[in-house]
């Protein structure tokens, strides 16, 4: 048993979506959640500032004595998971893993599309991923540069004709391309699961890259007996920009008030 924290990070708000699922599947996990708010997106930065934003990153969140830290971010996972996993001194933890091997047993033609920033899509890191499970994959990929700035300014409703409009400019090619799985390869994107869907179409299944590697970290801590004991977790929050801001918008990514700290850091001092 290890009642220290775990630890979340993503280049804002999505990440709380990977929180949500910890929250309902580990409820005596306490969670440690960093938005760099300050700095998103990061899936239009160069890999080498990606890279350098997660290191500062991971030692923000180590002078909590965490047990594992959790890249909620589909970008930073992409680019910077290997290049950074001695840095954490814990096992660390992203999303693309889980996410190939969800969306790989979900498809039913092995035709999966998948969608992501900029930066995730330019890695091919799904790609690579869904090929080492079966080489015979159809793996359909599409750049969603503007999903994440919609949804941090709560643009996220079926009937809104913005997100719609540059849904059906994005998802049209993976529809017409016959996938029958789609990745949302950021967490971000569940938030607009709703509007993909419509857009998508019925027997199209949708992957949520934070569920499924929160679902991941919770078989990997069981099997290590690590598991935090007793009471419900607390979750506290931290931030590079506005507090204010955080706590509004977060709610609607947790589909639940903030109760939690909430903070904010100088994230460069690290």
């Amino acid at each position: 048993m290890d009642a220290r924290p775990i630890a979340v990070f993503d280049s804002g708000l999505g990440g709380l979506t990977a929180v949500r699922e910890l929250h309902r599947i580990l409820p005596n996990e306490s969670i440690v959640y960093f938005g760099d708010t300050g700095r998103i997106p990061y899936g239009t930065r160069s890999d080498e500032t990606v890279i350098k934003y997660v290191r500062q990153d991971i030692r923000f969140l180590m002078t909590f004595d965490v047990k594992l830290i959790f890249i909620a971010c589909g970008t930073a996972s992409s680019i910077a998971l290997e290049a950074v996993r001695s840095d954490a001194g814990v096992p660390l933890y992203g999303v693309v893993p889980a996410t190939a091997a969800a969306a790989a047993r979900a498809s039913r033609n092995k035709k999966i599309g998948v969608t992501g920033t900029s930066a995730t899509i330019r890695t091919g890191a799904y790609r690579r991923a869904l090929k080492l499970i079966d080489p015979d994959i159809e793996v359909i990929e599409t750049a969603c540069p503007l999903f994440v700035p919609l949804v941090e300014a709560g643009r996220v409703s079926a009937g809104d004709v913005v997100i719609e409009t540059v849904a059906r400019e994005y998802l049209t090619p993976l529809k017409d391309a016959g996938v029958d799985t789609l990745i949302l390869g950021c967490t971000h994107y569940p938030l607009i699961s709703g509007v993909i869907s419509a857009c998508m179409g019925e027997g199209v299944t949708l992957i949520d890259s934070g569920r499924e590697a929160a679902r991941e970290i919770a078989g990997r801590l069981g099997q290590a007996d690590m598991l935090s004991p007793g009471k419900k977790g607390e979750t506290s929050y931290y931030v590079s920009d506005s507090v204010e801001a955080f706590t509004s918008l977060g709610g609607m990514f947790l589909r639940a008030g903030i109760t939690g700290r909430v903070a904010k850091v100088d994230i460069e001092k690290y």
